[in-house]
This record gives structure tokens, sequence and C-alpha cells, in this order.
């Protein structure tokens, strides 16, 4: 689809159905040179590209950027052309995508209920095939939830977490050829031990039998395909998410302007936190990969993305906000082991259930190819 092309298509859906904060024709003229030469892929609304708005999902937050961030440079000089902002949650703070004065993206998938977040935006536009990728981030999910939750692949490459950083660039596609040529990845495929854990890691919730079903099933295509299979337990207690979440609100402490009673309680709760309750979290944090090593004698580890099916909009936002961010993390009970670890993790759609692939001794290789051959084998 040529720019144009996508430009015919927006102005036949509402901001709700196509998911952009922001296009201009104009300004994505003149990219597109490159080994990356004429795929469009929008900014997540958190990156500044130049001579475009940036909002960071809140509208009284928005001003024209002047430079452009240096991951979203790094696909212009591949030759992408960056066709304008995806809507994301104010600031990418949550797990659901309800911008501040603009309207929340719907689901393609299930209308009325939420894509995800934090990079909702992103996945509605690859969902509705405005776009074959869009940018996204995670941060805790942030790429992988909207992507099990309109039915898409949503892969965080492994990073550098310590000094307690859980987040990390990416890409929401359609399939896991996409992602291993934006990430110029060649996915490998070996033999390996893959651990299955049913049980939510992050908060009591109640899985979904039909997502539990499909895991099983699943976990024995895998086992069919010469992969040694085994049950894990839970690598750790409490302490680990605890930390997860003080570092989150620590990150929240300095920000100003906040729109929503969640990221204000975010911002306050950090601001609460003493130098060495601080220093105690961040010490957690960097201790969990070594934790979870320890734990588990497994390459990859398989669960479910989602505990169950999106909510609807206005489901989580409608809640006090001590009860919203539990409620969020009941429904993604997963996915954040792999920001605390930095390891690869992937979520890719099983018969309509999104199923997560983390790596835990491998890495970007092992898990796209992991990945892919599950992707041919239910196609």
């Amino acid at each position: 689809m040529s720019v144009a092309q996508l430009a015919n298509r927006l102005a036949q859906l509402s901001p709700a159905e196509h998911g952009f904060e922001w296009f201009d024709p104009e300004i994505t003229a003149g990219h597109g040179v490159g080994p990356l030469h004429g795929m469009i892929i929008p900014a997540k609304d958190l990156n500044d590209v130049a001579g475009m708005p940036t909002a960071f999902g809140n509208v009284t937050r928005r001003a024209m950027a002047t430079q452009t961030d240096p991951f979203i440079q790094r696909l212009i000089n591949r030759g992408a052309i960056i066709a304008g902002k995806t809507q994301t949650s104010e600031l990418g703070m949550t797990a659901y995508c309800e911008p501040i004065g603009m309207e929340a993206p719907d689901n393609p998938i299930l209308p009325g209920h939420t894509p995800g977040g934090s990079s909702g935006g992103a996945a509605v536009a690859v969902a509705r095939s405005l776009v074959d990728a869009a940018h996204a981030s995670d941060g805790g999910g942030s790429i992988r939830v909207p992507a099990a939750a309109c039915g898409l692949v949503g892969f965080k490459p492994a990073h550098d977490s310590s000094g307690a950083n859980p987040s990390t660039q990416g890409f929401i596609t359609r399939d896991v050829a996409t992602q291993a040529r934006l990430h110029a990845v060649q996915p490998r495929n070996r033999r390996l031990r893959i651990g299955v854990l049913t049980e939510p890691i992050h908060a009591n919730s109640l899985v979904d039998a039909s997502f539990l079903s499909i895991l099983e099933s699943t976990a024995h295509l895998l086992e069919k395909a010469g992969h040694e299979i085994v049950s894990v337990p839970l690598p750790y207690g409490a302490w680990a998410f605890e930390a997860y979440t003080e570092v989150f609100m620590m990150k929240s402490a300095g920000l100003t302007n906040l729109g929503s009673p969640i990221t204000r309680w975010l911002s306050e709760q950090g601001r609460m936190l003493s130098p060495s309750a601080r220093q105690s979290c961040i010490g957690a944090f960097d201790s969990v990969a070594e934790t979870v090593h320890g734990a588990w004698d497994i390459d990859v580890l398989l669960t479910p993305t989602l505990a169950f099916s999106p909510p609807k909009i206005g489901h989580f936002s409608s809640m006090p906000p001590e009860e919203d961010f539990r409620a969020q993390t009941q429904w993604t009970p997963w996915a954040t082991l792999f920001n605390m670890t930095g390891d690869a993790a992937i979520s890719i759609p099983v018969d309509g259930v999104g199923i997560h692939l983390g790596g835990v001794r491998v890495g970007n290789e092992d898990i796209l190819g992991l990945a892919a051959f599950v992707e041919g084998a239910v196609a």
C-alpha cells in the first residue's frame, strides 16, 4: 500500500477505527531508500518524529517535535516511511489504550473492547491491514499484550534490563517473518527444553479454560516436533513483582500534568518512596534474572499471553487506581517477567489465543525460530 492509498483508507475510518493519532502524507515524502525501502511504519506516540506532533497519549501534552528519536531515525535510514503516529495510553503507562482527550482505539476483532496497550493504536493499524508493521515499545508487555488482544505477532527483543530498565523498542506485525526482517535477525531452529506454566506469576487470576486448552495443544505440537516439554513451578514469590511495581512508580515520580487517575496515583506512590526503598527495589529487580535461572532448567517458557479475553473499553479506567492496576496485572500476569530479565519474548496467535514464548537461556534467533515453527504449524 502506498502513502496515498493509506491516506485514502484513513479518510474512510474514524480515529477509533484506524488507531492513528497523526497522519500527514507530505511529511512522509522523501523516506524510502534502503533495505526497508517503501515499508510504511507508523511511530508510537511516545517517540518524536521531526515535523510531527507528539502527544504522549494526552492531548494537552501535544507539541511539535523538532528532532527524531534515534530508534525511529534508524528505521528511516533503512528506508522505512514513517507514516504518522499511533495512539498510546497516557505516557504508555497502562495495558489498555485510552488516550486523554482523544478517541480510544477500538479492537478490530472484538469491537467495543480494548485493543490492549500501551501500543494499542499500533495493534489496531496492523489488525486493520492499514500497515504491515507498526512501531511499538514494551516496558511491561506493551508490545505483546495488544498483539495478543488483536490476534497479531508482538515481539519484545532481548534488551539490557540492568539498573531496573524494563523498556525496549520493537514492532507489532501480522507474521513472524516481518519481525525477523525488521530486527535483521535470522531465526534459528534447534531442539530446546521448553517449560510450560499455566499458573499466573504476578497475580491471582482465573485463566480462561479455552486458553489453557490451546496452551496444552501448543505444547503437544512442540513435543511432537522434538522439543523437550516439562512443567515448571512459579519461579519466585511476590517480592519480584513488588520490585517491578515500585520501579514503575519510581520512574513515574517526576511526571506532571497527568490527565488520568491511575497515572496520578502511580506518580504519587513513586514520590513516597524513600531513597533506601528505591535502592532496594532496583536491587531486587536486577536479581530476578539470576533467580529465574536458578529456578528453571529450561531454554524457553511457554504460557498464555493473557489470562482472559480483552475487556470492554472503560473497564479498567472505571476502577479506582489501585484496583485498576491490580486488574491489569490479573489480565496480563506473565509478560512483565521478561521486562525484568531482559530476555526475548513473543506473543503469537494460535487458534485466536495469544501464546507467549519467553527466552530463559536463548536469544532473539531461537525465539523467532520457535515462533515461526508454531505459526507455520497452525496456519
